[in-house]
């Protein structure tokens, strides 16, 4: 029985090639360990992201000392108007849809047909999975992992600890991490302490975290709060 086991695995071999094995192996093992550390992110918070180990590797490349800042605050200590602000500037149907929004994926073709340029459509989720184990670079590939690892991470974390998360580890200017290092550098008060025009404009800012500054951001942060205003927040 061993010795047909053994041919069987030996023919298996020479029908794939080596390339292709290891390819499929390091592609399982990516998921595998994404798996599992997005089980523990229930619990714990990651020590290192993908973009942040990004942000460090190109400032090897670029004049002057990057610093990283970052402070985990949990989500009861952001303030509402916050969280409302985000969400009605990067995903209007966090609560409603299972990680990908379809509605707004349709729009958003329905839109590049008619003004010949494709928006962004990526949710909150889909945000965090490139965030934590991606970079911002755009390629092909990335979309596909990190629109195949959304379900895993729809499935293994809430709602309330996936925008608890993305709300601590998206990039907010040069070398802030998370809406407290955000709040701090940019009005110099604790992220507990914003009022709701600070929190459109913070929220206005993370489309381009690096460019924007709150203060320039006097049209959109606008909008975001018109946006807030029409669902009753």
């Amino acid at each position: 029985m061993r010795s047909l086991w053994n041919r069987f695995r030996r023919k298996r071999r020479r029908r794939l090639p080596r390339f292709v094995r290891w390819t499929l192996y390091l592609i399982l093992g990516f998921y595998a360990f994404c798996s599992i550390a997005l089980i523990g992110l229930r619990w714990f918070v990651p020590v290192a992201t993908g973009v942040q180990i990004q942000r460090r590797v190109e400032s090897f490349f670029e004049e002057g000392a990057y610093q990283l800042v970052q402070v985990f605050i949990p989500l009861e200590q952001i303030p509402l108007d916050l969280q409302r602000a985000v969400i009605a500037a990067e995903d209007g149907r966090f609560y409603e849809h299972s990680g990908i929004d379809w509605l707004e994926l349709e729009k958003v073709f329905e839109e590049a047909e008619t003004r010949g340029r494709l928006r962004g459509g990526s949710t909150i989720s889909q945000q965090l999975v490139k965030n934590l184990f991606l970079t911002t670079h755009r390629w092909p590939v990335r979309k596909v992992l990190e629109v195949s690892l959304v379900p895993i991470e729809e499935f293994v974390l809430s709602k309330d600890r996936i925008l608890e998360l993305y709300l601590n580890y998206i990039e907010w200017g040069p070398g802030i991490w998370g809406v407290e290092a955000a709040s701090r550098y940019h009005y110099g008060i604790a992220a507990s302490q914003l009022n709701r025009g600070q929190s459109a404009r913070l929220a206005a800012c993370i489309p381009d975290p690096r460019r924007r500054r709150p203060s320039q951001m006097d049209t959109y942060s606008e909008i975001i709060l018109e946006r807030m205003r029409s669902r009753g927040w």
